[in-house]
């Protein structure tokens, strides 16, 4: 399917030819969370130091990205450059997002709950932002950060949980909200961002959320299963910049803790 998709890019018009690659892979299903990485950035360099040794014939890949490959390269190869060029992509990404720039795409999304929103009713469908729990590639998978309750979740499609959280960074969210301080949410309260959409829709969500919550306890008691001895066992996400925990949050949570320790 790749190789079909590459083929029909390449024989484009020279208008659509010039995002051609990064307009099909954004376009693709699972790649919601993704932004338009300007041309600019990844035509410069010094904003890819380090990646060559990342990435499996990185030049090729670039040249795919950028649409500079050679058409004369053998059809089961230039699958294989795909695949390789989908993942220097992603580590752009996770550079390009939180630049200023980025950041700016990223917040028009978050706006537009593009991620989602935190399935606990105490939060208010705040609208969630994608996270990674390391920075190393192929060793865990996006996770969904709530700024309200400073927890994070998996993605409800499998396709968005099959992508790497590498390609997003562990540093991104916290990154925004310190940026974008208007846009960290309150611990309590409605959530003021854009408009949902009709009242209907999102009456039929609050009841479906309503009965699932209803659902879960009531298996849980039937297993035998406590809750809150399983909540009690969870390691905890710790919000970290470069890996250093977050001051602020980093206070609140001793303070929790230490409540709930008690």
């Amino acid at each position: 399917m790749l190789r079909r998709a590459v083929e029909d890019i390449s024989s484009g018009s020279d208008s659509d030819y010039t995002n051609s690659w990064i307009s099909w892979f954004l376009s693709s299903k699972g790649n919601e969370y993704f932004c338009e990485v300007d041309e600019d950035y990844i035509l410069d360099r010094f904003n890819l130091t380090g990646l060559a040794t990342e990435v499996t014939n990185y030049s090729l890949a670039l040249d795919v990205i950028t649409d500079n490959l050679d058409e004369d390269i053998q059809e089961d190869f230039r699958t294989a450059l795909d695949a390789q060029a989908r993942h220097l992509y992603g580590m752009i990404h996770a550079r390009w997002i939180i630049t200023a720039r980025g950041l700016a795409k990223m917040v028009e999304k978050y706006k537009r709950a593009d991620f989602g929103r935190c399935p606990r009713v105490l939060c208010q469908s705040q609208p969630l932002l994608p996270i990674g729990l390391t920075d190393v590639p192929y060793e865990k998978s996006v996770k969904l950060y709530c700024g309200r309750c400073e927890d994070i979740y998996c993605p409800k499609s499998s396709r968005h949980g099959a992508v790497d959280g590498a390609y997003f960074g562990s540093s991104f969210p916290h990154l925004l909200f310190l940026v974008y301080p208007t846009l960290l949410p309150p611990k309590s309260g409605p959530v003021d961002l854009a408009p949902r959409g009709a009242g209907d829709e999102s009456g039929k969500s609050r009841s479906r959320r309503a009965r699932e919550e209803q659902e879960i306890p009531s298996e849980a008691m039937m297993e035998g299963i406590s809750t809150a001895s399983v909540a009690m066992k969870a390691e905890r996400y710790r919000p970290r910049i470069f890996g250093f925990q977050v001051h602020e949050i980093a206070k609140l949570q001793r303070w929790q803790e230490a409540v709930r320790d008690r």
